[in-house]
């Protein structure tokens, strides 16, 4: 049996114990010689061979699949999965798990500190600072404001509960909302329209699919309140990038806060040439206790597929 290991944090000195129970289960593991997702000419050649993959957030299309004939697992370090191809998994009889909630808090965290970092301008103020500048920007306080939730999975779930200190008043749209669950947190369920238009604050937790694609565009951000404060820390293709700029360029949006982007790295994207941007590089479940709680559920998942036992996270 020979597994390959892609995620670029899933490391034996940092995730040991998780790492030793695959060694345990599978002497042969193969680890990601690039440390960067890998594109799918880089994949095949290592995949090819496999009987198990512990994937990263490489790109995990079916012609790669249909090339690894020995294949029958795929599990996702990580909730999402748009970079697999799931029908073509499932037409070729290859079980495919994630790892749904084990990072949610860290990246519910991670949103919150966007967030709070465009709320009160930190990196402008850091770098005139630094500069020996002594610039005191008027920010805005998260008290008291309305906060917008745009999927209310457990990621939405937790930064909901973030909010609690700062007395926010939240609305959350998501096409699968429990209503229930919602009235239990004093969470107000919304349409998409009026929570863009009367959030102060707005946070993306999405899976990107054809749904969700450019769910951000043109069109949406004209509804937005102006001068709100919008954080994707879920998929980049979410957001139409080029019209987000022109949202901020015009002053409709007071700041965006990015820990994804449609093309990762990004490059020299014109977002980067304005002061109230933040851009993080998809680093939200980038904790020590979020990487190990993920690497634990993505061995377990793949062990348990591989011996054919019951996985509650196939997809």
């Amino acid at each position: 049996m020979k597994i390959l290991v892609t995620p670029t944090s899933l490391k034996p000195e940092k995730n040991a114990p998780a790492l030793a129970r695959l060694s345990s289960f599978c002497k042969d593991l193969v680890f990601n010689p690039a440390g960067r997702p890998l594109s799918e000419q880089e994949l095949l050649p290592l995949l090819k061979d496999c009987d198990g993959y512990l994937a990263g957030l490489d790109q995990i299309s079916g012609p790669v699949m249909e090339c690894c004939p020995r294949l029958k697992a795929i599990s996702r370090y990580g909730a999402g999965y748009d970079r697999v191809d799931l029908p073509a998994a499932k037409k070729l009889g290859i079980k495919v798990a994630n790892t749904p909630g084990a990072n949610a808090q860290a990246v519910a965290e991670l949103s919150f500190a966007l967030l709070l970092a465009l709320a009160r301008n930190i990196p402008y103020l850091h770098n005139e600072t630094a500069a020996g500048s002594w610039i005191r920007a008027t920010g805005m306080e998260l008290y008291g404001k309305t906060l917008g939730i745009v999927g209310l999975g457990a990621i939405g779930r937790k930064v909901a509960s973030c909010s609690a200190g700062f007395k926010m008043n939240v609305l959350a749209y998501d096409p699968y909302i429990q209503e229930d669950y919602c009235q239990a947190h004093g969470i107000i369920p919304s349409s998409l329209d009026t929570l863009l238009s009367e959030a102060d604050f707005i946070t993306l937790h999405l899976p990107l699919n054809n749904d969700t694609y450019h769910l951000i565009n043109e069109q949406s951000l004209t509804l937005v309140k102006p001068g709100a404060i919008l954080v994707n820390a879920s998929r980049g293709g979410i957001i139409d990038e080029e019209a987000a700029f022109q949202a901020l360029k015009a002053g409709r949006l007071g700041g965006l806060g990015l820990d994804a982007f449609e093309q990762e790295p990004p490059g020299q994207t014109p977002l980067f040439t304005l002061p109230n941007v933040i851009a993080t590089p998809h680093t939200g479940a980038h904790t020590a206790e979020a990487t190990r709680a993920m690497a634990d559920m993505a061995v377990d998942n793949l062990i348990a597929m591989l011996e054919d036992r019951p996985c509650s996270f196939v997809l």
